[in-house]
């Protein structure tokens, strides 16, 4: 007999000056957290580390921040305001590198809090929609308390726990978050996926990033042949092309006739396309996203987006200026991988302008703002307006080559800065 508690029993266990670790995307155990801030008057210090969360997230609101700190190893919109206050600060790491923090000793977890899949006959668990971090973060917590959901998908891969591993169990039937890319592509979304699907080879192993842009390319990819996956995140956009066999995993070079990724964040109807499907392996974000193991896949194309890139190359994606706006995730974990596959292709896909007609292609990057993939890593950039091949350019070759595909509106004033820097 399975013995299931009160969300207020589960977090009992959690005391002052414990790190706790928060699952993150579909799984963000935003039940535990909304106990937790009626606990808050008992408990002090108590440091979060997480990536994406999403939904409520009670404990990141300012009123709690002398009971919660929110140590953010990727940053999303529920915390971001914690994270760029008193309240919290960023951890710049690569996404593959986040279970070294926990097994290292670095980051040791406290209290884990998780949201899994009912257990089976033989009492596995598993880590659902988000194996990513998670499983280095069970494997390594001192004590574990779990959201058990029957909504949550049973995947396969790396994400089983056995019902035994858990101290506190809590038994919910509520909707998972999710969230439809689709629904906010537009023409200009279109135009830049349809570039970034002119560059991507049949037989070609893809990696897509999160957002609008990422979805727009899969919508451009249903006359390709033989694709394969290996992401770090699935969304809605690879179910039609995996029933349609454009995406079929034949010509991979690791983990051939699966789709792998380390987690998926998206409609019902992905969920229920990733549960108890044996074609898709959700595995631990330490090996899904090690640049060796990207590399094993011929014609690896990585696919990635950004907030801003400078005339030379250098791309920030995870801050407008000194505000922390998201990570650096795996990026660079893809960009470098995709580079060292034979064939492959690292692509960095953006708008030329932000929704309020910001320049994304700028002569310099913001003050404060942090560089996440280099100079030396960057090989295709795409807008809208075109597809700049960087690698092997100089500087002013590279220069020239980015202010072809910038907002013709701005192409003015990044020539003029242009021949100020290079004359």
């Amino acid at each position: 007999m399975i013995n299931y508690v009160s969300p207020e029993e589960a977090v009992s266990i959690i005391k002052s000056g414990d790190r706790i670790f928060g699952h993150g995307s579909a799984c963000t155990p935003n039940l535990l957290y909304d106990e937790l801030g009626k606990q808050s008057s008992r408990l002090k210090d108590v440091e979060m580390v997480s990536i994406t969360q999403q939904g409520n997230v009670e404990i990141a609101k300012p009123q709690y921040k002398d009971s919660f700190y929110i140590n953010s190893l990727f940053t999303s919109a529920p915390v971001r305001e914690a994270v760029n206050s008193e309240n919290g600060d960023y951890v710049p790491i690569f996404l593959s590198e986040i279970p070294i923090l926990f097994k290292n000793g670095i980051l040791p977890i406290d209290v884990a809090l998780i949201t899994v899949s009912p257990p089976d006959a033989h009492g596995y668990c598993t880590l659902g929609s988000s194996v990513d971090v998670a499983r280095g973060a069970i494997d390594t917590a001192k004590r574990i308390i779990a959201i058990v959901n029957p909504k949550m998908p049973r995947t396969h891969g790396d994400g089983m726990i056995h019902i035994n591993r858990i101290e506190k169990l809590v038994w919910s039937e509520e909707e998972l978050l999710t969230i439809n890319y689709s629904e906010k592509v537009g023409e200009e979304e279109m135009k830049i996926g349809r570039n970034v699907a002119e560059l991507i080879d049949d037989k070609a192993t893809i990696q897509m990033g999160i957002g609008t842009i990422p979805d727009a390319v899969l919508q451009c990819l249903h006359n390709h042949k033989d694709l394969g996956v290996h992401t770090e995140m699935l969304s809605d956009g690879v179910i039609d092309l995996i029933k349609n066999d454009v995406i079929n995993n034949k010509y991979k070079g690791t983990h051939a006739n699966r789709t792998i990724t380390s987690f998926c964040f998206g409609t019902r109807r992905l969920y229920d396309f990733v549960d108890d499907n044996p074609a898709v392996a959700f595995m631990d974000v330490q090996h899904v996203n090690f640049p060796i193991n990207i590399m094993k896949n011929k014609k690896m194309h990585a696919i990635n987006s950004a907030i801003e890139i400078d005339l030379t190359g250098q791309v920030c994606a995870d801050s407008i200026g000194t505000y922390q706006f998201s990570g650096i995730g795996g990026q660079m974990d893809f960009m470098r991988g995709a580079a060292l596959s034979e064939g492959g292709k690292p692509i960095m896909a953006l708008s030329s302008r932000t929704k309020k007609g910001v320049p994304r292609i700028v002569p310099f990057l913001k003050q404060g703002a942090g560089v996440v993939t280099t100079r030396g890593h960057i090989h295709y950039v795409v807008t809208e307006f075109g597809t700049a091949y960087l690698y092997g350019k100089n500087l002013r070759q590279r220069a020239q080559a980015l202010i072809e595909i910038s907002h013709p509106d701005d192409r003015e004033m990044l020539d003029r800065a242009a021949f100020e820097r290079f004359k």
